[in-house]
């Protein structure tokens, strides 16, 4: 009952965050080439997780290989590098509203991915609270895009979008999957942000991006930094709700973000909320209430 109180109550805190560095990273990333500014965060909370890593070990370094490296690279490979290049790619080619909806598909996904390679139980209740949330997710999208241009306009930015979205989906079934093999959860997120910078840092440098990072102004590192720090607490408190209750669960909680942005809009910056945002923000609300109360279950016997 802790596990599930308390993977729960993480879940919602990594939502909080999310909803927050929507907003913020847009006043950040202004000016700054987006791959440099994600291999420059994940490299620096990546050398953060290792050392909480290596203190939660007792810095004895074999605990660190509770399962193969293999898992460990390949949710830096899938998640960590790949997944945000075709994002950042993909989001040249769309607009932000369309990338931000597609990019909120990802807890659709992973159900299924959890179900089927996690043995994951999917009752009734979650499936129920997940459409609410999801409708609720459409109506604070319905007017800033044209949801069926989606499906007979796509564009090859859509495409990558989802791309990305579905290689975060499976990352993240293979961060569970490790997780419940007996990995550390700071392990996972040090090999996820570490490894993960390293190769898209490994990218700017080929592509030729290397001199807007020598480039980088006093206020842009300030701006890297601030952005580092909230996404150091989302990674950490997301990566240990998956590892106390189902992915899945975890995942649905996330589309708390969007409403939450928009009532921070309203609170500190004064910006209108139209009425279908306003029921879709209680439609996620009411979800999210219902989706606390599913315990975590699997169908293995």
């Amino acid at each position: 009952m802790n596990k599930e109180k308390y993977g729960t109550f993480f879940a919602i805190v990594a939502a909080i965050i999310s909803g927050f560095s929507i907003p913020l990273n847009k006043m950040f990333i202004v000016n700054l080439d987006p791959s440099v500014f994600t291999a420059l965060r994940s490299l620096l909370i990546g050398i953060v997780f290792f050392l909480i890593a290596s203190y939660s070990a007792k810095f004895n370094f074999k605990k660190f290989k509770k399962v193969s490296w293999k898992y460990l690279i390949a949710i830096a490979v899938v998640g960590g590098s790949f997944a945000f290049l075709l994002f950042f790619s993909g989001l040249s080619l769309t607009t932000s509203g369309r990338a931000a909806f597609l990019q909120k598909t990802m807890p659709l996904y992973i159900t299924v991915l959890a179900f089927v390679f996690l043995k994951e139980k999917i009752p009734k209740k979650y499936l129920y609270a997940l459409l609410l949330m999801f409708i609720g997710t459409l109506a604070i999208y319905f007017s800033q895009i044209n949801i069926s241009a989606l499906w007979s306009n796509p564009s090859l930015g859509d495409a990558l979008i989802i791309g990305a979205t579905f290689l975060w989906a499976v990352e993240n079934i293979i961060a569970r999957k490790s997780m419940t093999k007996g990995e550390n959860n700071f392990v996972v997120s040090f090999a996820r942000m570490f490894f993960g910078g390293i190769i898209i840092f490994a990218v700017v440098l080929l592509i030729g991006s290397y001199n807007a990072l020598l480039g980088l102004s006093a206020q842009q590192m300030i701006n890297i930094g601030i952005s580092t720090i909230i996404l150091f607490a989302y990674v950490f408190f997301w990566y240990w709700s998956i590892k106390m209750i189902n992915v899945s669960k975890a995942s649905a909680f996330l589309l708390l973000s969007p409403a939450i942005s928009l009532l921070l809009g309203a609170i500190f910056m004064g910006e209108p909320i139209p009425i279908p945002e306003l029921i879709g923000c209680a439609l996620i609300v009411i979800g999210s209430y219902f989706l606390s109360s599913v315990k975590s279950e699997t169908n293995y016997v």
